[in-house]
């Protein structure tokens, strides 16, 4: 049985080289942890997408679902999860997440 919701999320992930799941909008970030990412990828100069979760509930509680992952925000960088707030900040300090933007073609 196919589930409408992770379709959804799945074309959302095939949409964009880097996609974030987060509560607000990047100029509007409505928590810290999405803020702190939108941060990241920005001051790495990533072009992202963005879904405001707070916008859909489907979306909001089927993304905790479809990444097995419980919170929010959540980056997914050429189609796989990348995980949360703490571990893209980890990422970006040890020069991880650059290197992996970089592999994707995602970085300008």
């Amino acid at each position: 049985m196919t589930n409408p919701t992770f379709e959804r999320i799945g074309g959302i992930i095939a949409g964009d080289r880097v996609v974030l799941f987060m509560k607000g909008v990047p100029a509007a970030p409505q928590c810290g942890f999405s803020g702190a990412v939108v941060r990241i990828l920005e001051g790495l100069g990533t072009p992202f997408a963005s879904v405001n979760v707070l916008a859909d509930p489907e979306i909001r509680e089927g993304i905790k679902e479809f990444s097995n992952w419980p919170t929010i925000p959540q980056l997914y960088v050429g189609g796989e999860f990348i995980g949360g707030a703490d571990i893209v900040r980890e990422m970006y300090q040890a020069g991880e997440l650059e290197t992996l933007l970089n592999q994707s073609g995602a970085a300008v």
